[in-house]
């Protein structure tokens, strides 16, 4: 029999998120951001469940694309960064893929192509990744003009850096840079809007916005989870209960000896450890839940199990099944105990985890 540690995908609760995120965008289109397998929940079946509802997807890499074309899904697709070689560039062009372009080579490859489909240009308006500077962008408009490329070009975007922190300054910054560097070609579309974006009030999110981890479930936030911005979960990672046995006072468990108990205590083990992709850093006190009850952690995560206190969950048994997270226990809290990020945690979630879809 094989193991029943399984990630569950509520697609339901996916499309939900998406008509959450297109009314929060208002006036703007929403394309989904699908990238990184779908932030963990499988690119093909994120992309088959919201294909009567997106316009538009948006992807990472040209691969990610391709794969939803080989899917069948004929909505455009939008290269987040842009071709990595100067033949994405007439690939793009023959599968309708948009690249965002953001460098001086890709420009170059643009001007020396063939074929040409529809693009967009990447500004900088402070994050300092990608993108070009807004006192360079006329001349990258006159070049595209000299080759008659600026018939393709769709509009530009940029990038937030701290849209999860509403009370940041530099979110607004950026908008005005970003305003003002592309005020002189007002007829093309523009696109700013992240996940934290659609929940800063009053931000402009203009033609396009692009949200990814809140169709996921997960909090764009800093200070929420995503239960608490009306979003429900994707995914529920669960695990068997596998052995339950009393911890006396003063005995510890699991490697480096880090817990140690205060009393006597049932506790248990779970079939699930960073081997399968759940966080090592997540120690003691980390939720979980069992028969809808909340638990906890305790100890080290080991490479296939974890150990959990049954204190409160007095009538748990051998193969109950324990919410890592899901509707009862939310990934952004796991996240915070693990001193990371929902987003990865979603996509670190292993191959050797099978994905139930619902």
């Amino acid at each position: 029999m094989p193991r029943s540690t399984v990630a569950r995908i509520h697609l339901d609760s996916l499309r939900y998120n998406y008509q959450l995120a297109s009314e929060r965008a208002g006036s703007a289109q929403a394309m989904a951001v699908i990238k990184a397998d779908g932030y963990g929940h499988g690119i093909v079946q994120v992309a088959s469940a919201l294909a009567d509802l997106a316009p538009k997807f948006a992807v990472a890499s040209l691969q990610e694309a391709q794969a939803i074309r080989s899917a069948g899904h004929t909505l455009p697709v939008v290269l987040l960064q842009g071709p990595h070689e100067f033949g994405d560039i007439e690939r793009c062009a023959e599968q309708g893929f948009e690249p965002v372009l953001h460098s001086e080579q890709q420009l170059g490859w643009l001007e020396k192509s063939v074929s040409r489909g529809p693009f967009w240009l990447k500004v900088n308006s402070g994050m300092n990744r990608l993108g070009y500077a807004p006192r360079g962008l006329a001349d990258v408009m006159g070049r595209l003009e000299a080759i008659g490329a600026n018939k393709s070009l769709l509009g530009f975007v940029t990038h937030f850096a701290c849209a999860d922190d509403e009370s940041s300054s530099m979110t607004a910054q950026q908008t005005a840079s970003f305003v003002d560097a592309t005020a002189p070609w007002p007829d093309y579309m523009r696109s700013v809007g992240n996940s934290g974006a659609h929940f800063i009030p009053g931000q402009p999110l203009f033609d396009w916005s692009r949200p990814g981890i809140m169709l996921y479930g997960s909090s764009p936030m800093a200070a929420k989870t995503g239960p608490e911005l009306g979003l429900k979960p994707v995914m529920t990672l669960e695990a068997p209960l596998i052995s339950t046995r009393t911890l006396c006072k003063g005995e510890s468990v699991g490697y480096g000896a880090s817990f140690i108990a205060d009393r006597d205590m049932r506790m248990g083990m779970v079939s699930i450890g960073y081997g399968d992709g759940y966080p090592r850093h997540a120690g003691t006190d980390t939720p979980a839940a069992i028969r809808g009850q909340k638990i906890r952690l305790i100890g080290r995560v080991s490479m296939d199990m974890l150990a959990v206190d049954l204190s409160g969950a007095p009538d748990a048994a051998e193969g109950d099944t324990v919410e890592l997270w899901g509707p009862n226990v939310s990934v952004d809290d796991v996240a915070r105990c693990a001193e990371t990020i929902a987003y990865e945690l979603l996509t670190g979630i292993t191959a050797r985890v099978p994905r139930l879809y619902q």
